[in-house]
This record gives structure tokens, sequence and C-alpha cells, in this order.
């Protein structure tokens, strides 16, 4: 399937915590998106997703921005109560605490719609816990990286009682196996647009 963006409207308002360049931070959320944008990218990114949110008629929605062909790459999987949606280019791998190479486009976006309700502090632990496991896939795959330089992560959930989301807890199992699934899978998906 050909798409150049993916646009996921929840149905309902969920809690967001993310580093998404379009409303990130803590705030609330009718949904999300991956945006495409060229490889050559280096426009006003903060009025570009604007721009796009109202020329698709959506409100509320948190953005991501991607150079990787988002209808080659995403990638999905479910584990329990966890959806995590994944574009992956890493063509800028970094290791945290070493100097980056010089910049080029290529970001791994990983968002998490978790059908559960969570604290803030859980959301903040799952950020964790998704890393992690996406820092393990990249190694376990043969990248000398822990990530790219642009990366970006959305939590999505609803706002509840659950307080933990670490790697011991069923939650965090949960996140990691779908992170890991869905990682892998994009990673092989945009290995493939290079060849």
């Amino acid at each position: 399937m050909k798409f150049k963006h993916f646009i996921l409207p929840f149905g309902r308002l969920m809690l967001s915590l993310s580093n998404a360049p379009h409303r990130g931070g803590l705030t609330r959320a009718d949904g999300f998106f991956f945006m495409m944008v060229p490889k050559n990218y280096s426009g006003d990114y903060k009025a570009d997703c604007l721009a796009f949110e109202r020329e698709q008629g959506l409100k509320n929605f948190v953005g991501f921005m991607t150079a990787a062909d988002i209808g080659a790459v995403l990638s999905t999987a479910k584990s329990g109560s966890v959806s995590a949606y994944i574009t992956a280019g890493i063509t800028n791998p970094a290791i945290a605490g070493e100097v980056p190479p010089p910049w080029r486009p290529g970001t791994i976006n990983i968002a998490l719609v978790i059908d559960e309700g969570l604290t803030v502090g859980a959301m903040a632990n799952a950020i964790m816990t998704a890393t992690e496991a996406k820092t393990y896939t990249l190694l376990r795959l043969g990248y000398k990286a822990t990530g790219t330089t642009s990366d970006g992560i959305g939590i999505f959930a609803f706002e509840g009682e659950k307080e933990w989301a670490g790697t011991a807890t069923e939650l965090g199992i949960n996140i990691g196996r779908a992170v890991r699934k869905a990682l892998e899978e994009s990673l092989r998906k945009w290995e493939k647009t290079r060849a």
C-alpha cells in the first residue's frame, strides 16, 4: 500500500506524552499523524505541521515528521493493551553519549496507543521501556546505534491509576514486545527501500 502520510484518530480524547514536533509535551489528543517530508527538508516544522493538520481537517492531533517513505516502512504490532505504530529510517545512527555523525535525514518514530488508564509517571515509564526495546532491537539487528539523532516517541493512554510500565510489569512486557516486533519489521522494510 502506498500513501504519503499516516493519520490515526482515536475516537475519544487520550492523554499524550511525547517529544513530537507538533503538540509535543503533555497534552490531550484526538489522534496522531506521521507526516512525510522531503529528504532535504529544512522548513518551518511548526508552521508546516499546523498547516498539515488544518488541510486534513484535524484538530488536537499530535504530529510527527519523517523523510522515510511512510507507505513502505510503516509497521504495526499489538501486544495486550498496547498497539505500536513505527516508521524507521536509520541513515543517521547515533550512540547516546558520543558526538553524532553529520546530520542526514533518518528518524525512528514510535507511537504507542495504550488502552489502559495510566498516571503521567507511568507514561514516562512507558517511554523508558519503549526506548530500551528500541535500542535492544537496533543492537540485535547489528546496527551500531542506540537510535538516531531525531527520534520521536509518543505515548497515548487514558488518564488513570496505573502507576508503572517498567520492564517487570505486564504492561511493560507488552510495550517491549510490540515495539520490538514493529521496529524490526519497519527496519527490514526500510532496508528494502535502499536496495
